[in-house]
Formats: structure tokens, C-alpha cells, sequence
């Protein structure tokens, strides 16, 4: 076991990645690590000790036993159009993709999820294009196939009706 907690590390994380790409202007290839972190603590997932091919995490609670793909965006530039998110495997076993946008100091703002016939079906009615068959989606494409799930300001949102 570190000397360190894994939450500790992670604000570490966070707060280098930012300072490089003040710095250097790049982003620090670390998104997804901490997208994967915060996914599992927000949202009751678990991370398998030993990755799997297909899949990032397992449901816990709702989402009990299905398999997650956890894909990341950290958006400095909000005004760019056409950001993409990273290449999804349309050929492995997954049930869900979720969604992780942080800002620019890679803390999570807001959490999409979209179900695999969501994904497969919009990607299926543009297939002449390269990008879809690779697997590869703009966020906006992502956000209208899929549902919010999280953010900041609310923590998690159910589809459940709250009863008095």
C-alpha cells in the first residue's frame, strides 16, 4: 500500500495536468485515468483489478452487473465545435458508454451515458464515414443519443419521480 490515498493522488493529478497545459499549451494525456476515478466514486461503479477488453467498469446499485466504457473530454474551449470523443470498441462486449466532461482544471462538470443501441444506431446511419466506422463520435452527437446522469451543481439525476 502507497503512503499516499488515491484521492490525494488524484487532486495531485488534477492540478498537474492543469499547470502543464498552462504551461505548454498541450493537454497532459492523463483524462482518462482521472475521468475512470471519478466516474466509479459519482456514480457506484467498480473498477476491475485486471482491465478488461471492451470495458472500463462494472455497475454497481442501478447499473448492477452491466459493463461500462469510460470515455473522457476536457474541454478548455467550449466555443470549439466538433470536439470528439475517443475511439469506441464497437467490437468488444459493453453495455454502456459513459461520457466524463471536465473543465480545465479536470474537475467533472457533467456525466452522459448512452445505452449500446443508442451508440450502435447512430453511428449505423452514417457508416460512408471513416470516423463512425472507427468507432469515433463528436460530443455533441454523444449528448443528444445519450441522457445526463450527473453534474456538478446536482450530483446524480434519477429518471425516478420524487415522492413526498
Amino acid at each position: 500500500m502507497g503512503v499516499y490515498s488515491v484521492n490525494k493522488l488524484m487532486t495531485e493529478a488534477r492540478r498537474l495536468a492543469a499547470e502543464y497545459r498552462k504551461t505548454t499549451g498541450k493537454p497532459l494525456a492523463i483524462s482518462n485515468e482521472i475521468a475512470l476515478f471519478d466516474a466509479a466514486r459519482l456514480l457506484e461503479l467498480e473498477v476491475p483489478e485486471v482491465s478488461e477488453a471492451g470495458y472500463d467498469a462494472i455497475g454497481l446499485g442501478k447499473r448492477d452487473g452491466l459493463r461500462i466504457q469510460i470515455k473522457a473530454r476536457a474541454l478548455f474551449d467550449e466555443s470549439k465545435s466538433g470536439q470528439r470523443i475517443g475511439q469506441l470498441k464497437l467490437d468488444k462486449e459493453w453495455d454502456l458508454v459513459m461520457l466524463v466532461l471536465m473543465d480545465e482544471n479536470y474537475e467533472p462538470s457533467e456525466i452522459y451515458e448512452a445505452e449500446r443501441a443508442a451508440v450502435l444506431d447512430s453511428l449505423e446511419g452514417r457508416e460512408s464515414s471513416q470516423r463512425n466506422r472507427r468507432g469515433a463520435m463528436s460530443i455533441a452527437r454523444f449528448r443528444h443519443i445519450s441522457r445526463l446522469v450527473w453534474t456538478r451543481e446536482e450530483g446524480e439525476i434519477t429518471d425516478e419521480l420524487w415522492e413526498n
